[in-house]
């Protein structure tokens, strides 16, 4: 692609973002989200392929409709009480239709299902982008939303951390397993979301810091399935030894970084007398895991057929920038003994 034509994107993609998450009004806030899908539509389609022009498709579709709802849910709150403003959402029939288009919008089940066909269409470097950055504008205005509609919320939550974790078990793409490592993502983000809003925050800043190390790891080693995973430590011996710590950082284990965001929402939700939840949702955090754990057994404890010539792709230089991948790993493996700073930090 033109490398004028990519900054026009990138910047459409930034000033949309950046439009939804100043405005107060809804149609500016709508407009945010429009310049959004319109600027990441052309990066989606830049291959021509006949998966990558499918997988637009069916975004671009998904995405009208969300917004659609976002527009007619806005007008009906504007003739029934007379407010354009976000904050201002005090009938439930307006609040349920704009909660659900968010949630269409991002990936949440039960309306989940656009999440994995799409990324599976998609290039890595693009599907970072729709896993990470496009998740930000709507959690927006989901932050403005709440905490009028609790058990939409809470059941949105814990949908999507059960298939999250349960439609990722049979999967052997790369790219769907973390589009269902996504969903179950969101879904503890949305759980905790009218109780603590800043430890929504923390768990979305943790998991856009573990995504990103993820996808550029798969990028490295140019990886799109599970097959492919285990030619890996032929290319880069030291990230191979690495990775299954990053995968398991993602599954929430302690001593790594993802375990933080997990043990602060259960500690979160057990104070809001909602031991049933919590528990519902740790156990789903185990289906998740399975798979993550999948992927480490592929990586590391199996041996592809190598020729002569496959086992020495090691030695050439990798054309990849490598400081953004050990920056993010480092963050990814190691910050969980900032945790009491953290806690200090929420409770301010």
């Amino acid at each position: 692609m033109n490398p004028y034509i990519l900054a026009a994107l990138l910047f459409g993609l930034g000033l949309g973002t950046t439009v939804t998450f100043a405005s107060s009004h809804w149609l500016l806030a709508w407009m945010g989200l429009e310049m959004n899908t319109l600027a990441i539509i052309p990066l989606m389609a830049q291959h021509h392929h006949p998966r990558a022009v499918e997988a637009t498709t069916k975004y671009f579709l998904t995405q009208a409709t969300a917004a659609a709802m976002i527009l007619f849910a806005s007008t009906t709150n504007a003739w029934l009480t007379g407010q354009w403003d976000i904050q201002q959402m005090s009938h439930p029939l307006p609040i349920t239709v704009v909660t659900l288009a968010l949630a269409l919008k991002i990936g949440l089940a039960p309306v989940h299902s656009w999440l994995p066909e799409v990324l599976q269409g998609l290039d890595l470097v693009t599907g970072l982008i729709l896993s990470t950055w496009q998740k930000l504008a709507p959690f927006a205005l989901l932050l403005q939303l709440q905490p009028a509609n609790s058990a939409i919320l809470i059941a949105l939550g814990l949908a999507s951390t059960l298939v999250g974790g349960w439609g990722g078990l049979n999967q052997t793409q790369l790219r769907k397993i973390l589009a269902y490592s996504s969903i179950a993502h969101l879904g503890w983000m949305i759980l905790i979301l009218q109780f603590s809003p800043s430890l929504t925050l923390l768990t979305l800043l943790t998991y856009f810091v573990m995504t990103l190390s993820t996808f550029l790891v798969f990028k490295l080693n140019k990886s799109t399935s599970i097959n492919m995973l285990a030619t890996s430590w032929a290319k880069a011996p030291a990230l191979t030894a690495l990775t299954p710590l990053i995968l398991l950082s993602l599954g929430g284990l302690p001593p790594l970084t993802g375990f933080m965001p997990k043990w602060l929402i259960l500690q979160e939700l057990a104070k809001q007398d909602l031991a049933p939840t919590a528990t519902l949702a740790a156990m789903s955090a185990l289906l998740s895991l399975y798979f993550y754990l999948r992927l480490t057994y592929a990586m590391t404890l199996t041996m592809s057929p190598n020729s002569l010539t496959g086992m020495t792709p090691w030695r050439l230089q990798h054309l990849q920038f490598s400081l953004p991948l050990a920056l993010t790993t480092a963050t990814t493996l190691l910050l969980l003994p900032l945790a009491p700073a953290v806690v200090a930090l929420l409770t301010l």
